[in-house]
């Protein structure tokens, strides 16, 4: 068996373990400081919005030997300042995306480029995309997003319980403020992709967080009928029983969208992979760290304040307590029974011999009588 293997057949059986749920005030302070820090970035810096929600133009040209960054500089002049988005695509051919424009400004812009890009009018393909497809397109994802929700917390009352289901929702709003936090500090463009991404996220956190809900709810099952261990410990153990499969599970899926992030959007320069890899590769971490660190945590701490489990972690301190003063009784007679080197006799004559004589060596000897023979 494998090291890791090895490790994680300890941590199932309960052998080894970290204490996820005592330093839990150590992860929600991590957890507000990143989420602080998104929140202001959305605040300062705002999201990218592409032409699908701001609305504006498309234009694809054929193959040209300008740079994608000429080609930028040159279309947000035809512009009149507007940002352009420039994307190069197979064949030396050139996506330019300009927001803010409406009919009246495309066509001098479609001209202007042409001229620039030593095309003709005709070969450059203009496709106008109006605010109000941009604004339906939005409204359908929060209420997409509003359903999803509405959804998990009913499914996860019913299966499990109100506290677990809002221990759920609390992850998945940290989920989605931190992603889309990093998108308006990165400064990717948001587009339909990205609406995919975070939705995409969403379930897989909600799975991460189900499997450890899972294993909590069967190790909690009768708690209140033994004194071996609190709520929180047996909500300890469930998140190590299950912590080598969360970090395999979000190993294996952060691989290929790595790839598709850096590899496809960095090297390749694939720009329109990265408004959907960029949410699946900050979603998938974000969802698995606040599965462990912030779903189970807050879960424990919600049920620590009910009676019953309060009852329960004073009769297991009780129990402790008694088992400790246990072995202490029994370890004191044992050190009386040793007896100190140095010690004298009732006449001050030092004791010598072995620490521990058997009685039988000394059985029918009195002490000396001080005669010499």
């Amino acid at each position: 068996m494998s090291k890791l293997g090895n490790i994680g057949a300890r941590l199932y059986r309960g052998e080894v373990g970290y204490d996820f749920i005592g330093k839990r005030k150590i992860w929600y302070g991590l957890s507000i400081l990143i989420t602080i820090t998104a929140i202001v970035g959305l605040a300062v810096r705002g999201l990218n919005m592409g032409i699908e929600f701001s609305g504006g133009a498309v234009f694809t040209t054929p193959k040209t030997s300008v740079s994608a960054s000429e080609a930028q500089h040159q279309a947000e002049s035809a512009a009149g300042g507007h940002q352009a988005v420039v994307q190069k695509l197979g064949g030396g051919a050139l996506r330019i995306q300009i927001s803010g424009l409406d009919t009246k400004q495309a066509l001098p812009v479609q001209e202007e480029l042409a001229k620039d890009l030593n095309v003709q009018v005709k070969d450059v393909n203009t496709q106008l995309v109006g605010p109000s497809w941009g604004e339906q397109i939005a409204n359908k994802a929060w209420l997409g997003l509003g359903i999803f929700m509405v959804l998990v917390v009913l499914y996860l009352a019913i299966a499990f319980e109100w506290r677990m289901a809002l221990a759920a929702l609390v992850a998945l709003i940290h989920d989605l403020t931190i992603t889309v936090g990093v998108y308006a500090l990165v400064g990717f463009e948001v587009t339909p992709g990205t609406v995919i991404g975070l939705l995409t996220i969403l379930g897989y956190s909600l799975y991460d967080t189900v499997v450890v809900f899972d294993s909590l709810k069967e190790a909690s099952k009768d708690i209140t009928k033994q004194t071996r261990f609190t709520y929180s410990e047996i909500a300890n153990r469930s998140i190590n029983s299950t912590l080598v499969r969360s970090i395999n599970t979000t190993v294996v899926a952060l691989l290929p969208v790595a790839g598709l992030l850096f590899v496809g959007g960095g090297v390749l320069g694939a720009g329109m992979l990265n408004d959907i890899s960029l949410a699946l590769f900050v979603g998938l971490a974000a969802g698995a760290y606040s599965s462990i660190f912030i779903a189970t945590p807050l879960v424990a701490e919600l049920k620590s304040h009910e009676p019953q489990m309060k009852a329960l972690a004073k009769r297991v301190q009780v129990k402790r307590a008694a088992a400790a003063a246990k072995e202490a009784n029994q370890e004191g007679p044992q050190a009386e029974d040793v007896e100190d080197p140095d010690a004298e006799d009732a006449d001050g004559a030092a004791v010598v011999g072995p620490r521990r004589q058997p009685a039988s060596r000394n059985r029918g000897r009195g002490r000396p009588s001080g005669k010499r023979r």
